[in-house]
């Protein structure tokens, strides 16, 4: 099962002629997933050949501008290809009145429904029957959240020559005991779905910061996430600006993702001072290897742990 991760926004607060406005989009079954959404991000989605009318989720991390202003231009975008599909939004409080109040002064009609989650406490915000999506309180200058979209556990392999070892015909019954049934063959004997299935498989795991400085915990929310996708704003040579703006630095980002036990690292939100950003990649990857510096338009496919 396909899970891609789409970087269609990689600067913070200024866009650049490479970098447009945060937002990640994950694309999962037909449905995106959508964190962060700044200016213009309707353009980088038809760059992106992602499409207007699959079932969608926003996920946004705090109400500065950079990370919001691009929901209105996305809604009327939207209406205007006719969307039907409802399309929910979660976010701290405030999210909900700014897009009531655009609706309420910027003359659009949408032509589907958008419903809008306040989040107010850490913990699962959105479950669906394949995921969930948790919510964490980052540390940035104004309430911001960081969130991680976990996949369930799959049930473990089917073997079918066990199942045929222990007389189970194949049809109906293989089913049922990849459910997780136990059955009862003719003759009477039981079999339980542990006795042809190996172990149930993990889920796969990505976790997005938003903009933050390091905060106590995030290392057992973001524990063993295969991406984690982290704020390094500034470099390490501006730590206590990083610190006084509520950013992180790339150093500080990798010893997170250390922490945390990740697969992978991006760094997002790259200053629009930096042009170039082998320094910034240069002093993660010696605290952590597995790392890249995010760029707009960048895919990264998640495999599934066999």
């Amino acid at each position: 099962m396909s899970l891609k991760v789409i970087f269609l926004g990689t600067t913070g607060s200024v866009p650049t002629t490479k970098r447009s406005l945060p937002s990640i989009l994950i694309q999962r079954k037909g449905e995106q997933i959508m964190f962060d959404c700044g200016e213009g991000v309707q353009r980088q989605m038809i760059r992106a050949k992602t499409g207007f009318h699959k079932k969608m989720k926003i996920f946004i991390s705090h109400m500065h501008g950079d990370h919001i202003l691009g929901l209105p231009g996305l809604l009327q975008t939207m209406a205007l290809l006719d969307r039907q599909e409802k399309l929910d939004v979660y976010g701290p409080p405030g999210i909900k009145g700014f897009l009531e109040g655009v609706r309420k002064t910027v003359q659009f009609v949408l032509t589907f429904s958008v419903e809008i989650h306040e989040i107010l406490e850490a913990g699962v915000v959105c479950e669906e029957p394949e995921y969930v999506v948790q919510a964490v309180w980052a540390n940035h200058v104004i309430p911001s959240l960081a969130y991680a979209l976990s996949e369930k556990p799959r049930p473990g392999k089917f073997y079918p020559q066990k199942a045929k070892a222990l007389g189970v015909p194949e049809g109906p019954l293989w089913s049922k005991l990849q459910r997780g049934h136990k059955i009862k063959l003719s003759n009477g004997r039981v079999i339980k779905p542990e006795d042809i299935i190996g172990p149930s498989r993990p889920g796969r795991k990505i976790v997005y910061t938003g903009d933050t400085r390091p905060f106590k915990n995030f290392a057992k929310f973001a524990a063993n996430a295969d991406l984690l996708i982290h704020d390094a704003t500034l470099d390490n040579d501006l730590a206590e600006r990083a610190e006084e703006d509520g950013h992180s630095t790339p150093e500080q980002a990798a010893k997170s993702a250390k922490k945390a036990n990740a697969k992978q690292l991006v760094l997002t939100h790259i200053s629009a001072r930096y042009n170039e950003t082998s320094t910034l990649l240069k002093h993660a990857k010696k605290i952590f290897k597995n790392t890249l510096v995010e760029e707009d338009f960048m895919k990264l496919e998640i495999p599934l742990f066999k």
